[in-house]
């Protein structure tokens, strides 16, 4: 009896809370650092090797933890990997001083990145039909979206703690969330039952069909016989995730920063970004409804527009406060037909199940790491004086993203898909 969408969406579920830890530490850490920095008498230059230390982190988890996959096991990494998450948030709850802090954090973010891209192929592998795939991998963008939101909701009601108290308890919600997750993931008999039933399919699928000479890996995979198209797929999608990705960098971890820079005060630019959160994350929900239809591109084209006037919207507004705020919403409502859910599918749909998790945490790794650096110079080029002139490279940026994503479909529409 063939079975419906309902019942692989648990499996969504549990990847989708990893999805929501993912950015919970993004923005966690970001919202408390001024926190943590008062009540552990950090200096600046502290500050700034923590936060990079997360971002430098997550990228090296999303590297390498394709690797650790094929190692150890996709579904052993999948079920294990938050357990790490919870041991490095619980570090920065007992944090007593800078040093424990940045161990805790690295920890986490390690965990964090590597967990991405293994739980998205965990989905892709135990679930048979393409549209189920798209439909239930980019569902977990909803996830992302739910952890930014309660990550300001949680620091914001924790704000006027002594010390670094607030912080503690924002970092020990992630730990509790973390081994939640942990637990359910490797003691459920449902996901059991899911991962042993498509080792069945896959084994049965390759019944009647000649050995492998050789073991498949990235390599023989983007390089090998079929590589015009494999590697034509690899490189679309990283341009165009690199690309959308500094935007969403940006705007993660420099909104607040920017409307202050406008003259907002800290209440009113913590209380616009809640609210303008709330339209991506219902924006993600709508999206993920067709993300296994055709309706899938007319979305992307969509909000690759909005996203594009956003933009120039921010320009011709010349750093106003207002236009600053109704840019943001206008982003927010175009970025998650154009985004991250996009850049998920695709890979996922794209690739062979042995290399997915490997190549989703290449682009992803590759990505965070570009978007690192660049925040290094992002502060100055936000202020008053200069966002005019950063907007217009950023509308750019929106360009060339949708280009690389147009080619993307394109290609899609000329090989196939591996499913």
């Amino acid at each position: 009896m063939e079975k419906d969408i309902h019942y692989y969406r648990p499996l969504a579920y549990a990847a989708g809370i990893g999805s929501m830890l993912g950015s919970g530490i993004i923005v966690g850490l970001a919202a408390t650092i001024s926190v943590w920095q008062n009540g552990l008498n950090l200096t600046n230059g502290q500050v700034g090797i923590i936060s990079g230390a997360l971002t430098f982190a997550i990228a090296f988890g999303s590297l390498f933890g394709g690797k650790i996959a094929e190692s150890l096991g996709l579904i052993k990494v999948f079920n294990w990997i938050n357990l790490f998450y919870a041991v490095g948030a619980a570090v920065c709850v007992f944090a007593p001083d800078f040093t424990v802090l940045l161990i805790g954090i690295v920890v986490t973010g390690l965990a964090s990145g590597a967990d991405l891209p293994i739980s998205l192929t965990v989905v892709s592998h135990d679930t048979p039909d393409r549209e189920m795939q798209a439909k239930l991998v980019s569902s977990t963008q909803i996830f992302w979206q739910a952890g930014i939101f309660i990550s300001y909701i949680c620091s914001f009601l924790v704000s006027k703690m002594a010390g670094a108290t607030g912080a503690r308890i924002v970092f020990g919600i992630l730990t509790a969330f973390a081994i939640v997750t942990w637990l359910w993931r490797t003691m459920s008999g449902r996901f059991k039952k899911l991962h042993d039933e498509a080792d069945a399919r896959y084994a049965e699928e390759e019944k009647g069909t000649p050995a492998a000479t050789e073991k498949i890996s990235v390599t023989s995979v983007l390089f090998g016989s079929d590589k015009k198209k494999f590697l034509s797929f690899f490189v679309a999608i990283l341009i165009f995730y690199i690309g959308w990705n500094l935007l969403a960098n940006t705007w993660g971890q420099f909104q607040t920063f920017m409307m202050v820079k406008a003259d907002a005060s800290q209440s009113l630019a913590t209380g616009a970004g809640i609210v303008l959160n709330v339209i991506a994350l219902l924006v993600s929900v709508l999206f993920s409804s067709v993300a296994g239809s055709k309706y899938r591109n007319v979305g992307f084209v969509i909000g690759s527009v909005i996203m594009f006037v956003a933009m120039v919207g921010m320009t011709l507004g010349g750093g106003n406060l207002i236009a600053i705020i109704v840019a943001i919403g206008f982003y927010n409502l175009g970025s998650p037909m154009a985004g991250e859910a996009m850049y998920k599918v695709w890979t996922q749909e794209s690739f062979p199940i042995e290399v997915r998790s490997s190549i989703q945490g290449i682009i992803n790794g590759t990505s965070r790491i570009v978007c690192a650096l660049f925040a290094f110079i992002t502060p100055t080029l936000v202020l008053p004086g200069i966002i005019q002139i950063t907007m217009w490279c950023f509308a750019g940026v929106v360009v060339v993203s949708f280009i690389a994503g147009a080619i993307m479909i394109r290609l899609q529409h000329k090989f196939g898909t591996t499913d």
